[in-house]
């Protein structure tokens, strides 16, 4: 049985390959070239990176309001901060997966430019290419660190919603409210890294965008 998966998994893989291949050769037909697909999905990783620092806040401010506004009912504090929870899981899903498929483009478009570079008569033309292409590929490499590190930046407070949400859900009164207090400073401070790592991954996107485009 384990072979029979092995085997169905890689089938996958290569129709899934296959299956991009195909796109960006349509893609390619009708004028819209790697390069701009790359740019595209750099943006929309930008703006899931965006969407997901404003809900992480979001979430914080609701976090804090639940401790220090004492007049709400405990079952309406908890089913807000849950949705904030699951807003956030969102959130996050959206930016890996669109971290992804800047991966996979990136592939693509870097396997493609060296495989043209040999198509050169011209020795000249050949090393600027080559010299544009490994410029181009330190830019992606500190682009994607960034886009990667603040993703990992988002798994650690993930964790720390989902254990104030069940310790709520599970203690609805008071005495749980107070708990939860001395948990506040250390999600704060997960935020804020958070945040910045956010916020430097976007800049990272703008200068890789701005490097394709000139």
């Amino acid at each position: 049985m384990s072979f029979i998966r092995l085997l169905f998994v890689s089938l996958l893989v290569v129709a899934a390959a296959g299956c991009q291949s195909a796109y960006y050769g349509a893609m390619e037909r009708v004028g819209v070239h790697k390069r701009d697909i790359m740019v595209d999905r750099v943006e929309s990783a930008q703006e899931a990176q965006t969407d997901a620092k404003e809900q992480f806040e979001s979430a914080l401010a609701q976090f804090r309001s639940i401790i220090q506004i004492k007049d709400q009912d405990l079952a309406t504090r908890y089913d807000r901060l849950n949705d904030e929870y699951e807003d956030s899981k969102a959130a996050a899903k959206a930016v890996t997966e669109r971290i992804d498929a800047v991966e996979d483009v990136s592939e693509a478009l870097f396997d493609e430019w060296e495989d043209e570079i040999e198509l050169y008569s011209s020795a000249s033309l050949k090393r600027q290419s080559a010299a544009k292409l490994s410029q181009t590929r330190r830019q992606y490499q500190g682009l994607i660190k960034a886009m990667r590190s603040a993703e990992a930046r988002m798994e650690p407070v993930l964790r720390a919603f989902q254990d104030q949400v069940l310790f709520l859900k599970h203690n609805l009164n008071a005495r749980a409210i107070d708990s939860l207090q001395g948990e506040l400073g250390s999600i704060e401070t997960d935020v804020a890294q958070l945040i910045r790592e956010m916020e430097r991954s976007i800049a990272e996107s703008d200068a890789f965008i701005s490097s394709l485009q000139n």
